[in-house]
């Protein structure tokens, strides 16, 4: 499944991620390139005009590295890579959208990660299959550290309705790697990870560890060049969106829910468990409808 990614200055950065990620993967990069491609994904809307200095600091890289990245691609070196993407770069955002304010660029931009994310969804066979990887594992951790946590959390709910045994791991710490190794001889044969920015190493040290251990490793992350990518087995990109203060990721929750959907279409006792949670809440009144 390809990846998609957010921009960060309302709807034309999503476009502009779109036209880079078909750009980056359709070559094999390394890890330190895909490490350039990620940062200039997540800054789309400014990729055409930031110089290779500019791009080094934004990764983390020596400019070198940012020249090799361009030739990588195809190109004789970054300038020719910038004029490219100058000439490909989208027009100005709409009148209607540039006189909005920071809040509702901010919407408009997540709609378009949603937009994004649809069309990726035009091929389910990588949701089916993790779907049925997920349903596969008895029991089946869920790992989500830092900002994604609440997506672990969300998602460990509401499977834990359907799956027999959903086991949460949201704290980092020396104890992270002693639970995988607990769900691994406890039978666990897959692992789900929601991995957002900023990527906290402790997650790609357990996905590492996880996968040492004989897990399959399904992540949601916000790009296909996150760190997290090298320690995946399926990796299900959702972009997020970068607009204000603190990233939103509308599209990684919604695409933990079609990972839920596809989980219970792979178990055939999905619907039964659901009636009798439900029966079960009514005559104890938990809900107040």
């Amino acid at each position: 499944m390809s990846n998609g990614a957010g921009g960060e200055n309302g709807t034309a950065g999503g476009g502009a991620a779109g036209r880079l990620l078909k750009l980056f993967e359709a070559h094999r990069l390394t890890p330190t390139q895909r490490r350039i491609a990620h940062s200039l994904v997540r800054r789309a809307a400014d990729a055409p005009f930031l110089s290779s200095v500019e791009v080094a600091e934004l990764a983390g890289v020596s400019q070198p590295s940012v020249t090799r990245f361009a030739v990588a691609l195809g190109f004789d070196g970054y300038p020719a890579l910038r004029r490219h993407l100058r000439e490909v770069a989208p027009a100005s955002a709409a009148p209607e959208t540039a006189a909005c304010n920071e809040y509702q660029q901010a919407v408009h931009a997540e709609i378009e990660n949603l937009r994004h994310l649809a069309a990726l969804l035009a091929d389910p066979a990588p949701v089916a299959r993790a779907g049925a990887l997920l349903a596969g594992s008895v029991p089946l951790p869920v790992l989500g550290l830092r900002a994604a946590g609440a997506q672990a959390r969300g998602f460990a709910y509401f499977a834990a309705k359907v799956h027999p045994d959903v086991r949460l791991l949201d704290e980092g710490g020396t104890m992270l790697a002693d639970r995988i190794d607990a769900v691994v001889r406890a039978g666990a044969g897959a692992l789900l990870c929601f991995a957002l920015p900023r990527h906290p190493r402790e997650v790609i040290d357990a996905l590492a560890h996880a996968r040492g251990a004989g897990l399959t490793v399904v992540t949601v992350a916000d790009s296909a060049f996150a760190p997290v990518a090298a320690h995946s087995d399926l990796l299900l990109p959702a972009a997020v969106g970068t607009g204000l203060a603190f990233d939103t990721a509308c599209a990684p929750m919604l695409l933990g829910r079609a990972l839920l959907e596809s989980m219970c279409d792979a178990l055939p006792e999905a619907q039964a468990r659901l009636e009798e949670f439900d029966a079960q809440a009514a005559a104890r009144g938990i809900f107040v409808e």
